[in-house]
């Protein structure tokens, strides 16, 4: 995601809250937005945890188990 997406997201989320409505274009372009972010941040957290490691007292390393949905 880029910056001028998140700053775009940000100018949404302040006029919003400045009481200003914002159109049906506005709406579905935020909420494009606004999943596209979600979603990049999931991937992240997902990589980040996919390279993690649990080391137990005895030295042995293991990958953290993936939960079952």
């Amino acid at each position: 995601m880029t910056q001028e997406k998140i700053d775009r997201i940000n100018e949404f989320a302040r006029r919003v809250k400045a009481g200003e409505k914002l159109t049906a274009e506005e709406e579905a372009e935020r909420a494009a937005l606004r999943r596209e972010y979600i979603d990049s941040v999931k991937a992240s957290l997902t990589a980040e945890l996919n390279n993690t490691y649990i080391q137990e007292p005895d030295g042995t390393k293991h990958r953290l188990p993936r939960r079952k949905k």
